[in-house]
């Protein structure tokens, strides 16, 4: 080795600490724009550079513009001695690299990014916020005794914990219940008129009216919003009304603490899953479908008919509404006592969540528990089973309904009622079991742990 390599050896460079990359620092807009925002026109400091897809974010209504919009309607920029188009002076001082929509955050949200699993660090990144907060309402608390009143009149058993589920709505935005309110009742009872105030209070951009079968949809931007009411649940089929409850359980309830929001024209984005959801329904018998052990859903029914309510009683309530009434319940619900209220905890299982579960009960239930029953109650079996058990107890409607194919769908929910489970075989890619040489699906009861059910449904294979 010569001299210089042995130099080159024994020497040890210090440490060198990795550089932090600065957080951007956005530039005030030029004094001609401000100018022009001062006057009440539209400037610079209304918009922001959505990088990603090149395109400028416009403050006050959270649209995107394309970049010939913004250099139509605003003038060239001067910097120094040359001119700026102003979608090229937005780009280097005022970009955003992700949107996003969170009630718990500021409208830009620095060094940080929203990704599947929540927020992640990035140092420099700048996110823009798409919530809008509330209005202020001026109210008076104790004044609000005639839409507490309504409140109790239509639902006097369910009424303090529907008002602290509102209530919640208002005071913690950007914190997620775990269970969705039901509101069901005749037509013309005032289940609206309760919510009328409670969407002013939360803003009525972050409220989303939305049909049963939007929820079903692919394009689900009503996500971003403190409350998604969900308007008349009624029968919607077997099959659908079953997808239903299994789809809205990601809305209803966190995990997922975020949600990918799917919106025409815009590129999908992370958003905070926070929304409480409300279902209105007129239908007992024929709305919702709920399991006994349902734990996402609090139920009010009311028995109150349309004709209960004297005449001018809508007239009047409506007028106290526009004189006031509104800032009333507001303030009322912003100061109720959240003390004992769980958001996070199951909700009470009413004598109403009773009788939908009973209702939804389906009429072949009884004969599948005899079916069950004629195959000895096993901790698991097959659809065939089934079938040649409905078969050696001449129930031949029956069997003929497990034999059609169009029914596979909603086997496992009309077995879930009786008890049984569809099991997943951990070694294969479809979940299904080999038996006697065909794939087969198998259900175990649902009593047994995950461990038992696989080894019961590998007995029978």
């Amino acid at each position: 080795m010569n001299g210089a390599a042995a130099v080159f050896q024994d020497f040890d460079p210090p440490p060198v600490a990795p550089a932090r990359r600065k957080r951007k620092r956005l530039e005030a807009p030029p004094a001609e724009a401000m100018q022009q925002l001062e006057a009440g026109g539209i400037g610079l400091g209304d918009f922001y550079a959505h990088m990603p897809s090149h395109s400028y974010l416009f403050v006050p209504t959270r649209e995107l513009w394309p970049s010939t919009s913004v250099n139509g309607r605003l003038p060239a920029v001067q910097a120094g001695k040359t001119k700026l188009r102003p979608s090229d002076w937005l780009d280097r001082n005022r970009p955003i690299e992700q949107m996003t929509w969170h009630p718990a955050e500021d409208m830009l949200i620095h060094d940080r990014v929203m990704q599947v699993s929540g927020w992640a660090e990035h140092v420099g990144s700048t996110v823009f916020n798409l919530y809008r907060p509330a209005e202020h309402i001026d109210g008076i608390a104790s004044h609000a005794k005639p839409w507490v009143d309504h409140l109790r009149r239509v639902y006097p058993s369910e009424a303090d914990h529907i008002e602290q589920w509102l209530a919640h709505r208002l005071q913690r935005p950007g914190e997620k219940c775990n269970h969705a309110l039901v509101l069901g009742g005749s037509q013309g009872i005032g289940k609206d008129t309760i919510l009328e105030p409670v969407k002013a209070g939360v803003g009525p951009w972050n409220w989303q009216d939305v049909a049963p079968a939007q929820m079903l949809g692919r394009f689900n931007g009503w996500a971003k919003a403190v409350v998604v009411r969900v308007n008349e649940a009624r029968d919607l089929g077997d099959v659908d009304r079953f997808a239903f409850y299994d789809h809205s359980k990601t809305y209803i309830a966190a995990p997922p603490d975020v949600i990918r929001v799917d919106e025409k024209n815009l590129r999908e984005h992370y958003v905070a899953n926070v929304c409480g959801v409300i279902i209105t329904t007129n239908h007992k018998t024929d709305g919702l479908y709920l399991p006994a052990d349902d734990r996402r859903h609090f139920v009010a029914w009311s028995e109150a008919k349309r004709e209960d309510f004297e005449p001018g009683y809508w007239t009047s309530m409506y007028a106290w509404y526009e004189n006031g009434g509104i800032g009333h319940v507001v303030a009322h619900l912003l100061s109720l006592d959240l003390g004992f209220f769980d958001p996070k905890a199951p909700p009470p299982k009413t004598a109403a969540f009773w009788a939908v579960v009973q209702a939804g009960e389906a009429p072949e239930s009884g004969e599948l528990r005899d079916v069950i029953d004629e195959c000895d109650n096993p901790e698991a079996l097959t659809l065939l089973d089934l079938i040649q058990a409905a078969e050696n107890l001449k129930l031949f409607d029956l069997s003929s309904e497990l034999k059609e194919r169009k029914n596979r769908r909603s086997l496992p929910h009309k077995l879930e009622r009786v008890g049984y489970a569809p099991v997943r075989n951990p070694d294969a890619d479809d979940g299904l079991f080999k038996i006697a040489g065909k794939r087969q699906a198998v259900y175990a009861q649902r009593r047994l742990p995950v461990a038992a059910q696989i080894k019961a449904a590998r007995l029978i294979s």
